[in-house]
């Protein structure tokens, strides 16, 4: 147990020497920090939260219960919220919406009506991480840019899930983003 205890502790050692070299071939120098990845753009914790309270809200007013996700413009889960009863299907979906309405900047309602005429659209929603049932929508900010994605999903009726979330961007109104 000794013998194991001074391997332990002289690997310990060496380790701490190395470990301020950056994992690229050790271009940084010795001890220094290699620079921070600078977050991506994306609705701010409040007005994702209030959206989501909003959509959950919402939907519970139409007796569903559902799940709503927020992403940001890298496509990162800012919050997930799922109702008391939710469904895993719902929090997959409502995760999914957000992703496809993000990735093709579209309403995943306006996505599954194009796919029926547009063969290559339709090939590129067979992703499992995508679903074109309505409920995604894309969030602006008041800037006009891309922050981010909502999406709302496990109601009865897909129309259900974009109305919800029709509802939480609604009630934030000007969306703000974090930098």
């Amino acid at each position: 147990m000794r013998h194991l205890l001074s391997i332990a502790l002289a690997a310990g050692a060496f380790a701490l020497p190395c470990a301020g070299y950056a994992q690229a071939g050790g271009a940084t120098a010795p001890g220094a920090q290699p620079a921070p990845v600078p977050a991506a753009r994306g609705p701010s914790a409040a007005d994702a939260l209030l959206a989501a309270q909003t959509a959950l809200a919402a939907c519970h007013d139409r007796q569903q219960t559902v799940s709503v996700t927020v992403v940001d413009v890298a496509g990162v889960q800012k919050l997930l919220l799922a109702a008391d009863g939710a469904s895993a299907r719902g929090v997959a979906s409502s995760t999914a919406k957000a992703q496809t309405a993000l990735a093709f900047g579209a309403p995943t309602s306006q996505l599954g009506e194009r796919a029926r005429q547009d063969a290559a659209l339709a090939a590129r929603l067979q992703d499992p991480k995508f679903n074109s049932r309505a409920g995604g929508i894309p969030i602006v900010a008041a800037d006009g840019t891309a922050i981010g994605a909502i999406g709302v999903g496990g109601a009865r009726g897909s129309e259900n899930d974009e109305a919800c979330a029709q509802a939480g961007l609604a009630r934030v109104g000007a969306w703000s983003a974090y930098k």
